[in-house]
């Protein structure tokens, strides 16, 4: 693939996994500061890296998940509970991916989270 092909997927798997409202969000918001770098995850985060057939998307969100957990990337963790969701996962299975991060990553980190995940699946039912 070349890059505009590259983009072109990458967008697609973006807007499935994220959702067009999210996505539109984003474009609207990209000016010259951040075109390139909106440009990159377009195109490697979800063209290269979410578009490969290795592993499924419930998968990488669980993995997805856990890292953003661990590292305590709350607005992005918050972003990818609503994708978790929109990739199959049930709001239990987001919290044993949670406990998970609580034995490998600390209590503190998978408290935080819970919190962050809780607020998110709040506003998704509500």
């Amino acid at each position: 693939m070349n890059d505009r092909e590259r983009h072109e997927a990458g967008m697609t798997v973006r807007r499935q996994v994220l959702g067009d409202a999210h996505v539109d969000h984003a474009v609207a918001n990209t000016e010259e500061f951040t075109a390139d770098f909106q440009d990159f995850i377009t195109r490697y985060a979800w063209g290269e890296v979410w578009s490969r057939p290795g592993l499924d998307r419930r998968t990488r969100s669980c993995i997805t998940l856990a890292v953003l957990a661990t590292l305590h990337h709350d607005e992005e963790l918050a972003m990818h509970v609503r994708a978790a969701l929109r990739n199959g996962l049930s709001p239990a299975e987001v919290a044993e991916v949670l406990l998970q991060v609580g034995v490998y990553a600390g209590v503190p980190a998978a408290n935080r989270a819970f919190k962050v995940a809780r607020e998110t699946l709040r506003q998704e039912a509500g």
